[in-house]
């Protein structure tokens, strides 16, 4: 888990969270009216398979073919009306951007569903604002020949034209660069109007691996395209509520994926346009809400897990913290050895809704299950120093740093400490000093350490 606290936020109640990568898309143009609801969930529901392993000039992906045949089986399997399925020439420039184009925006309606799976090589360009801009290499283009590449230019775009409620872009790739941009909350699984919430506009990406990260081909499907098939036909629902939705789509093929490869890929997950959730297996509304409690050990910690995680999203968007407070309890509940769910439960108590007692006592449960994060004893300093523990505050901040020596939000909540409370000036110096050295840029730091070199003057931090 990344670092969760930042020194700015330690003595703020604004939320502490980086966001995550993510792109905005343009807002919707409507070209359908479909008037009225339709009995279920969507309309029609349309997918667009992509799988590209013998290119014309580019080198073999192997088992893109195989790998996009079993996504577009598994989409049939669930209902889609139209499964377009493209593979190897098929998957031309002029075929795939036709479809973007012309065909989807002609066809999809107000209350479908469109599904976009890719298997194939992918890159990273630059915009004319020397911005990163992902793309997708169709069969007939070169691997860094950008004439006949498909951008998420082209993908917003398409995100423009099409009138469709849900959409969801899965690539068997490790494409981003994306616009950065402050995505819109997640409306997922528990709430209580579900009827409304699957009529919020979604439009999601969920990746195979991070940036840096090299996707690994093989003969045969590939672990993504294994973990997407595998969830799609019930291995993600997380609850067993008889619903799949894609933030549950992602949660297990992250679990899948990281474990198939031994940590190699990292899956990455983004809401890039509404705050709605598509819905990949609807089950019966009955359930919607309720879901069914996990059966066994496995299950719970996967729900924790899933509680965690919904709950993070719900604090990051500056949503309810009332209900993340109550995911954090219920993945407590389902998992009580879940470190990190204590650790961000005792900043919630901490800073956004107060309640030091609890807060201490969240963050000695988190130092307790794990104690190899630094974030446990971070929280725990934290805590500490709210309530005038300093002396015991700076011990859980050396803790932190013992385990991780270069967390530098740690240093500067450590020079704060040492000035603020412990009269400690030279200790106070060197843990700004250090601060800085990782790349810390906050003023306070900056004033304290270059005073402290100013020859006849007395250094306050």
């Amino acid at each position: 888990m990344s670092s969760l606290f930042s020194h700015r936020v330690c003595r703020t109640s604004a939320l502490f969270f980086a966001l995550y990568a993510a792109g905005i898309f343009c807002g919707l143009s409507a070209v359908h009216a479909q008037l009225g609801k339709p009995e279920g969930l969507y309309y029609r529901s349309w997918a667009v398979v992509v799988g590209i392993e013998n290119y014309l000039v580019a080198p073999k992906v192997p088992g893109a073919s195989e790998s996009a045949h079993a996504v577009a089986v598994a989409l049939r399997g669930l209902g889609f009306d139209e499964v377009i399925e493209l593979q190897d020439k098929d998957a031309s420039f002029k075929r795939l951007m036709q479809i973007l184009n012309d065909y989807l925006p002609r066809k999809v309606g107000r209350q479908d569903r469109v599904v976009i799976f890719f298997a194939g090589h992918a890159g990273i360009t630059q915009d004319f604002q020397s911005k990163e801009l992902g793309y997708l290499v169709p069969w007939d283009a070169q691997l860094t020949n950008t004439n006949k590449i498909v951008t998420f230019d082209h993908l917003k775009e398409f995100s423009r034209r099409s009138a469709s409620k849900h959409m969801l872009l899965l690539f068997d790739a490790n494409i981003r660069g994306w616009e950065v941009s402050a995505p819109q909350p997640l409306s997922l699984e528990g709430r209580l109007s579900p009827e409304d919430d699957t009529e919020k506009r979604a439009v999601q990406v969920l990746t195979a691996a991070e940036k840096a990260e090299t996707v690994g081909h093989v003969s045969g499907q590939s672990v993504f395209a294994e973990a997407v098939v595998a969830g799609l036909k019930g291995a993600a629902d997380l609850n067993q509520n008889g619903w799949v939705m894609a933030s549950e789509l992602a949660e297990h093929v992250k679990q899948e994926v990281e474990a198939g490869t031994k940590g190699a890929q990292h899956p990455q997950f983004v809401q890039l346009e509404g705050d709605g959730d598509v819905v990949l297996v609807e089950g019966k509304k009955s359930l919607f809400h309720l879901g069914s409690e996990p059966a066994n050990e496995a299950d719970r910690a996967k729900a924790a897990r899933t509680e965690y995680q919904q709950a993070f999203t719900l604090l990051q968007q500056q949503k309810s913290a009332e209900e993340a407070l109550e995911r954090l309890n219920r993945a407590i509940a389902y998992d009580p050895s879940f470190g990190d769910a204590y650790v961000l439960k005792s900043y919630v108590r901490l800073e956004v809704l107060p309640n030091l007692e609890e807060s201490l006592t969240a963050a000695r449960a988190a130092v307790q299950h794990a104690p190899q994060n630094p974030d446990s004893h971070y929280a725990l300093a934290l805590v500490l120093e709210k309530t005038a523990q300093y002396p015991d505050a700076e011990q859980a901040m050396q803790q932190s740093l013992a385990i991780n020596p270069a967390y530098a939000d740690v240093y500067f909540s450590l020079g704060a400490l040492y000035a603020d409370y412990l009269n400690e000036p030279q200790k106070s110096v060197d843990a700004f000093r250090r601060y800085l050295e990782l790349g810390g840029q906050s003023e306070r730091a900056t004033r304290a350490v270059q005073g402290s070199s100013l020859p006849g003057e007395k250094q306050v931090p």
